[in-house]
């Protein structure tokens, strides 16, 4: 009987993915039970292929084990598993049930459980990321590379502390996400790329395949070609657990940018500020007692998983430690890693779709900054000042501003009214009257600095062999 998703435990399955089905079938051919049993039966698939090309078995033994593997139901796993108390001498078990006599001797040998659990973890946290995981980073960060250049030159006013600093433009603030996300989704690649598996028997040493096979590390490495991987220079029992948490740290920390976008954007869309908003449909509710309300949910849902999913990176920090050649303390703890990249896919695919219908307000982002442009004119004049040759100008700038500040009158009244300035406003460069002028213009390079990031991002991950 079809169990209904809301007897389901997880809000990863009743909660969040069973609005998008397309999504969470993604998802399940990597991260759920089924795919963690069918991953194990390609390694023992393998590893019965190295074992008939080293001679080791009869020709004809690794087709029928494949075979064997292609038609189990991991619920027969599990059926068996009630009877062992172990889950990968149910698993061979539930192959030998499916094969000739004869060829069951060759079933597993000279493996270890860990031999296929850590290497079929390998696979599919690999296939994970290069089929799902990186076509959806590489869509949000050409998301927001087409975001930064649509708005770099909206003039924004910059914020430090949540004051209002000097101008920026909207386009150069998102291009810091373009660099962030990228150089996350670069850090994942070569994570990605250093993930190993093993084969190398119940302490490492390779006491069991060495009985039997001459160059018990070739054999080793054959079978993990089969499947596109290496094994490590040294195994234990299990494989070392830094490749995974390498990997794992580059999704907790991409995630963390994700989670730094999202605060920053809610932020913008407070009352007082305004400057962009999400989406919002027809139907949509914002309160269930004010009906005028529209919260910025999306973008607070993008954090709200950050929060939850995060921590767990301590847990992998602290499988990274087993006694000897191996214990059990990371056995239950291990499980639970594919759900932090499956958190991660949520807030992926949510960042993602929320900034395709996101709307931007220039002309309020304008008005905010002109608010402050009395104010933060005072660094260029510092600046200027100080050029000129000014023994203290960041000081005389400094008590200007609080004398316009008393006085009520704007910094450029207190500046005319000081005959001491005359001589060094004179030599001024016509840059430097342009941003007195004009406040709203002294924006650096933002511009220019926006188009070289993006330019620089994109040859990297879309036009690089």
């Amino acid at each position: 009987m079809k169990r209904d998703i809301f007897d389901q435990i997880s809000p990863l399955d009743h909660r969040y993915y069973k609005s998008n089905q397309e999504l969470m079938d993604k998802v399940s051919s990597y991260f759920s039970e089924n795919a963690a049993v069918h991953y194990q039966l390609r390694v023992e698939t393998a590893l019965a292929q190295g074992l008939e090309e080293a001679g080791i078995c009869p020709i004809g033994t690794a087709a029928e084990i494949e075979k064997a593997c292609a038609a189990i139901d991991p619920d027969a796993v599990y059926q068996e598993e009630e009877r062992t108390h172990h889950n990968i001498r149910a698993l061979t078990n539930c192959i030998a049930q499916r094969v000739s006599e004869s060829f069951r001797p060759y079933i597993h040998l000279t493996a270890t459980s860990v031999d296929i659990l850590d290497t079929a973890n390998a696979l599919r946290f690999r296939d994970a990321y290069h089929e799902l995981l990186r076509p959806m980073l590489l869509a949000l960060e050409q998301e927001l590379i087409d975001l930064a250049r649509r708005e770099k030159d909206t003039v924004q006013i910059g914020r430090t502390h949540g004051q209002h600093a000097v101008p920026i433009t909207f386009g150069f603030a998102v291009a810091e996400y373009v660099a962030r996300l990228g150089e996350r989704i670069t850090y994942l690649d070569h994570g990605v790329a250093q993930l190993k598996g093993k084969m190398a028997g119940a302490v490492g040493a390779y006491n069991a395949s060495a009985l039997i096979i001459d160059n018990p590390e070739a054999f080793e490495k054959n079978v993990l070609a089969k499947l596109g991987l290496q094994p490590a220079t040294h195994s234990t029992q299990i494989v070392a657990p830094e490749f995974l948490l390498d990997y794992l740290h580059g999704i907790v920390s991409a995630f963390g940018v994700l989670a730094n976008l999202a605060d920053d954007f809610r932020n913008l869309q407070r009352s007082e500020i305004a400057e962009i908003s999400e989406a919002f449909s027809a139907t949509q509710v914002g309160s269930s007692t004010m009906p005028h309300k529209r919260n910025p949910w999306n973008f607070e849902h993008i954090k709200s998983l950050w929060k939850s999913f995060a921590p767990r990176i301590m847990t992998a920090y602290m499988d990274q430690i087993s006694e000897h050649q191996r214990d059990l303390t990371n056995s239950a703890s291990g499980r639970f890693a594919p759900e932090l990249v499956t958190g991660f896919i949520l807030a992926l695919d949510r960042t993602t779709r929320v900034l395709r219908k996101m709307t931007v307000d220039s002309d309020q982002m304008r008005a905010n900054a002109q608010q402050s442009s009395e104010r933060f004119v005072a660094e260029p004049l510092y600046i200027c000042l100080a050029a000129a040759g000014h023994p203290n100008a960041h000081e005389a700038v400094r008590k200007m501003t609080l004398e316009a500040d008393q006085k009520g009158q704007s910094l450029k009244e207190i500046v005319q009214q000081e005959p001491t300035l005359t001589k060094y406003l004179g030599t001024i460069s016509k840059r430097g009257s342009d941003a007195l002028e004009n406040p709203l213009d002294y924006l650096g390079i933002a511009s220019q600095k926006t188009e070289t990031v993006c330019a620089y991002w994109e040859e990297q991950l879309y036009h690089r062999n």
